[in-house]
């Protein structure tokens, strides 16, 4: 089965907490906090694997988490990180993080990798927060929370060249004699229900990938037909040949055919309207050449290259793949995502490191990655880390903040889920 969408939910490692441990030790107060600090929580990495042509793997498995690290130990031992999950996918695999639509990663070459959800810090062990009041800690941090993230996988297949046109028109006839490929061929419309891809090889070392997309009918860009599901396959393309039934045998025009495509690649994408176009006419060997003259003609007057060929009898092929091999040399590889259009793992994001004060109707709102983490890392049950945790909000400059909005004593704060009376 081809399937080329799917949607997963990925989580990465937890932080390992941090340890709270003391030496016993003679003549050391205490025994002198030793505490390890915890393990980094595992990442979700996609990887290409070159091996692979469909997302069938994640049809049934949807859900994939990450190694969460291991807590501090005593004499001040780390916790052990844990392992990096490794999500391979095929090449052409573009990824999206499902709340916001943006695209996370455009995956073409085989070993490329990207960071999907970053792991957990591993929290500090209690001999990080000694002072010269505090010789004894009794607390340590919790490790940083896991990553939970919804995305997509769509699959855009890798081809050079793509072939589109009507169904029927012989474009999986044009594939399987030029390449290995082993397409269904039969004498009715949508005979290709998947994107086939084969290796030509017209000149000698000079080799591209060719792809038969399943025939398009006009409202493919709206969903029609087959054409919705498969446009996409020809969006990585650097060249199109668009293939077009000259004989009639059909009922159907050739012109209104090639504009009706054409309108249907320029309503799915300009890119891919824009891409550059070679016209194949098929089936010249079931008319003369008087009969199909001003289809050519028009063609010519619009600026194409038109190549007459017969895929049955293999008339044509050869001069056709040579041109489109010369033609390939002079146009560029292209990703359909630069670096600066790939959003960034939202861990990851700036914007995590800035903390909002707010006034919520009689509720002070304190949001922000750093005193969420913060907040995690703190245990409510020691008094200790309760001061520890007042003292970083003044640190931060938080309770001046607070002061600035007009809070006054026994005034409430919100910090995520968690509400407390503020007193100065």
């Amino acid at each position: 089965m081809f399937v080329d969408h799917a949607k997963i939910l990925i989580r990465s490692g937890k932080g390992g907490n941090g340890s709270v441990s003391f030496r016993r030790e003679k003549y050391v107060p205490d025994g002198g906090p030793d505490g390890g600090d915890g393990g980094r929580g595992g990442d979700v990495v996609a990887v290409v694997d070159g091996g692979m042509r469909t997302l069938m793997d994640f049809r049934y498995k949807t859900k994939y988490q990450a190694q969460n690290g291991e807590d501090g130990g005593k004499k001040k031992c780390y916790g052990k990180s844990g392992d990096n999950l490794i999500i391979k996918v095929p090449p052409g695999t573009i990824i999206r993080d499902v709340e916001s639509g943006r695209v996370i990663a455009d995956l073409i070459l085989d070993g490329e990798q990207r960071i999907l959800a970053k792991g957990g810090k591993g929290g500090r062990g209690n001999t990080h927060f000694t002072n010269s009041v505090r010789q004894a800690p009794t607390f340590a941090e919790s490790g940083d929370r896991s990553v939970e993230r919804n995305i997509s996988l769509e699959l855009k297949m890798i081809a050079d060249v793509g072939l589109v046109g009507f169904p029927n028109v012989g474009k999986s006839t044009m594939l399987s004699v030029l390449t290995k490929a082993k397409p269904k061929i039969a004498n009715y419309h949508f005979t290709t229900i998947k994107p086939n891809l084969g290796v030509v090889e017209p000149i000698k070392g000079k080799s591209f990938v060719l792809a038969d997309i399943p025939g398009l009918i006009e409202g493919a860009a709206d969903g029609i037909g087959l054409g919705h599901d498969f446009l996409r396959h020809v969006e990585r393309t650097r060249l199109l040949i668009h293939v077009v039934d000259v004989s009639g045998i059909e009922g159907r025009d050739p012109l209104v055919d090639f504009d009706t495509i054409n309108n249907e690649l320029s309503l799915y994408s300009d890119k891919l309207a824009a891409r550059k176009q070679i016209v194949v006419a098929n089936k010249t060997d079931l008319v003369l050449d008087e009969e199909f003259q001003d289809f050519m003609d028009v063609m010519k007057t619009r600026g194409y290259e038109v190549f007459k060929i017969s895929a049955a009898t293999q008339q044509g092929l050869k001069e056709l793949m040579e041109y489109v091999t010369q033609v390939l040399d002079e146009i560029p590889v292209e990703p359909l995502y630069t670096e600066e259009d790939l959003t960034e793992v939202i861990i990851e994001d700036e914007s995590r490191y800035e903390i909002i004060v707010r006034l919520e109707e009689d509720v002070y709102v304190v949001e922000g990655y750093p005193i969420e983490r913060l907040l995690f890392a703190t245990d409510f049950n020691n008094v200790e880390s309760l001061r520890h945790f007042e003292g970083q909000l003044r640190k931060r400059g938080i309770f001046e903040r607070l002061k600035e909005l007009g809070i006054e004593d026994g005034d409430t704060v919100r910090v995520l889920n968690f509400e407390f009376e503020f007193y100065d």
